[in-house]
């Protein structure tokens, strides 16, 4: 008889809680300061407040969910699972995984954290994939282990509309940010693995939206063996506060590649929001590897 496993994540992965009730499983909220006040991404902040707070100038920093948060959801989860999946955001970006691995040595083995460095939509992706093969019989930690083993199959890249919430990241000197704005410069980031990097420049919306397509497709061919139409690949799309372009967006990736699976069209986890800030577009690429 087969484990009846259960899969956990973090609101990293822009899994809402009625969207993980939906799919059973759970979803650990995480924690914002702002301005000195903690709230959890929805449970006591929703998106709105959040973009509200941002743009009107409040301190925003994220934290990781606390190590007793973390031991009661697993204790809970213990109850009814025989062994947890634990998908928590990219070890590049945060703690969480280093957190989780220190804490499941408790576990003899009945919680798995998996480091698959991946946030947001590619790990929303993670998180499907994990409900997918324990369907199909396998144990937590044979799930974990295909999971790593996938965790550069996947790829985000982002517009950002403006600089401001990378200056007050840190991310960018005054100067730069300065430079940039009076250029009206859109920066595309690319997360790919452990870390957001810069990946390139240019002055409009539109010409970002082009970088976006020809390297995605760089990437399907290249990397993840699909074919130029999309096929073998599932392809997101993501934004921060402007739902509008980001559905225009999806038409124009449609075009693109026909035979893709566009899997999801939603907003960016806050985690990420915080430091690109408003009117970003990103787009995801997982490949197919559980099919």
């Amino acid at each position: 008889m087969s484990k009846k496993i259960a899969v956990v994540t973090d609101s990293n992965s822009g899994i809402t809680q009625a969207e993980a009730k939906a799919l059973g499983i759970t979803v650990l909220p995480m924690p914002f300061m702002i301005d000195g006040v903690e709230y959890f991404e929805d449970i006591s902040l929703t998106q709105d407040e959040f973009y509200e707070k941002l743009m009107g100038g409040s301190s925003v920093s994220t934290s990781q969910p606390g190590p007793e948060d973390v031991l009661n959801c697993w204790d809970e989860t213990l109850k009814e699972y025989d062994e947890i999946v634990y998908i928590p955001m990219s070890s590049g970006l945060s703690g969480s995984y280093q957190t989780a691995r220190m804490l499941a040595e408790d576990y003899d083995g009945k919680v798995q954290p998996v480091n698959n460095q991946r946030i947001s939509v590619t790990m929303r992706q993670s998180v499907m994939d994990a409900i997918k093969l324990a369907s199909e019989g396998l144990d937590a930690a044979e799930i974990r282990q295909k999971l790593e083993d996938d965790k550069f199959n996947s790829s985000i890249y982002i517009c950002i509309d403006t600089l401001e919430y990378l200056k007050k990241g840190g991310r960018l000197t005054p100067a730069v940010a300065m430079l940039g704005t009076l250029l009206k410069i859109k920066p595309v980031l690319q997360i790919q693995g452990e870390k957001l990097d810069a990946f390139a420049t240019c002055r409009t919306i539109a010409k970002a939206k082009t970088i976006m397509i020809d390297q995605a497709r760089k990437d399907i061919v290249g990397r993840f063996g699909g074919t130029e139409t999309g096929a073998g690949v599932y392809i997101s799309v993501a934004y921060t506060y402007n739902e509008e372009n980001a559905r225009v967006f999806v038409e124009d990736i449609k075009q693109a590649f026909p035979d893709a699976t566009i899997s999801f069209v939603d907003k960016l986890s806050l985690s990420v929001s915080c430091h690109i800030g408003p009117g970003a577009l990103a787009i995801a690429i997982s490949k197919k590897s559980f099919e």
